[in-house]
């Protein structure tokens, strides 16, 4: 089975906007959105009584002796002739009379146009939350882009949300367990494929510090983060990849870091097997560290230690101890505190030394046992 990994930039910043503002700023977007939809039958009805009102008052003083006509008062007669309410008197003019017939078909155009919007609007009631939701996704700014909301990119959407990032999200569909879940820790969805410049830009691609591209398939993910990158060249992009071929393409062509996901997890693994909580090594000038948590075993070379001469003959850091016989841990605990089987400790040290110290904590329990 091929490794899943995962191409990594910088750490992200933390950015916030008041509520109010967002709400107003996208109650704008949402009513742009709104007027697109019914732009057609209320620009007919715009033209016909301004424009048509003018034409039909140049016509009347310059061609006819009839009253000579006022321009603001044009499109109160326009819309008068539109419900068959006309004001002024029926002219004998062909070119007048024209109007007179014209404004009240235009006028069922505009209801019967507009009825069928709004109907199509109300039936599909998912266009109209669609429209919202890209409303509010266009009013972000600084935040960070999740592109694929299966289970990789919900966990990494909450867990940016739990973090304290601003987080939009992007996918083709969403399951309706899916959409509450979103709903519930307040993330917009803009539905689509990332692959569409469109779909990019209402997400907010123009103001986004990072884009997580999380789907499952590969060359969807390769392709995006093409996409991406011509968009907008600055930003950092964080691509799920299942190939290694695709990852090295990636990492030749985009100057970014990879990681595997796998050797990532295998600490983790191998840690929970011996009853030892490892964390993902950090990579500082070319050396790896590795922070982790263990319970000191009976008889282990730690027991009966004091803190400091474990750290100076370790080369360690014990960051934290938690008594088993105390409910309250100390964070830095003072050097000469002696450590006994059964308390917890916290270490952090280069991933070396971190496994080395695993392996003779756990030896003395499994030669015992033999």
């Amino acid at each position: 089975m091929p490794k899943q990994r995962f191409v990594r930039t910088i750490p992200i910043r933390k950015q916030q906007r008041p509520g109010y503002i967002r709400t107003a700023r996208a109650i704008w977007h949402d009513s742009q959105a709104l007027f697109t939809e019914f732009r057609r039958p209320l620009m007919v009805f715009l033209v016909s009584i301004f424009i048509g009102g003018y034409i039909y008052m140049y016509l009347n003083n310059t061609f006819s002796d009839n009253r000579p006509l006022e321009f603001i008062d044009m499109p109160y007669i326009m819309l008068a002739l539109m419900v068959l309410e006309a004001s002024i008197e029926v002219p004998s003019e062909f070119y007048l009379i024209i109007f007179w017939y014209l404004q009240p078909f235009i006028a069922v155009y505009i209801v019967g146009r507009g009825a069928a919007d709004f109907v199509r609007l109300f039936l599909n009631r998912d266009q109209r939350r669609d429209a919202w939701e890209a409303a509010v996704a266009a009013t972000y700014r600084k935040h960070v882009i999740v592109i694929g909301v299966g289970h990789v990119g919900m966990r990494v959407t909450r867990t940016l949300v739990q973090m304290g990032f601003e987080v939009v999200t992007v996918d083709f569909n969403v399951t309706k367990e899916l959409d509450d879940d979103l709903s519930e820790i307040g993330v917009p969805f803009v539905t689509g494929d990332a692959r569409n410049i469109h779909v990019l830009e209402q997400a907010g691609l123009k103001y986004a510090t990072a884009v997580i591209i999380a789907t499952s398939n590969d060359h969807i993910n390769l392709e995006v983060t093409m996409r991406v990158r011509d968009m907008n060249p600055d930003i950092r992009i964080v691509a799920r990849m299942w190939d290694d071929s695709l990852a090295q393409q990636i990492e030749r062509f985009f100057d970014v870091e990879v990681l595997s996901a796998s050797d990532l997890a295998a600490p983790a693994f191998a840690g929970a097997a011996v009853g030892a909580e490892i964390t993902q090594n950090l990579h500082i000038a070319g050396l790896e560290y590795s922070m982790i948590r263990l319970v000191v075993r009976k008889d282990s070379f730690m027991d009966g230690l004091a803190i400091d001469v474990i750290q100076e003959d370790e080369d360690v850091d014990i960051v934290l101890l938690h008594r088993a016989n105390n409910g309250t841990p100390e964070v830095h605990p003072e050097g000469n505190i002696i450590v006994r089987h059964g308390d917890t400790i916290v270490l952090f040290a280069k991933h070396d030394r971190i496994t080395e110290i695993v392996s003779r904590n756990e030896s003395s329990r499994v030669h015992k046992g033999n």
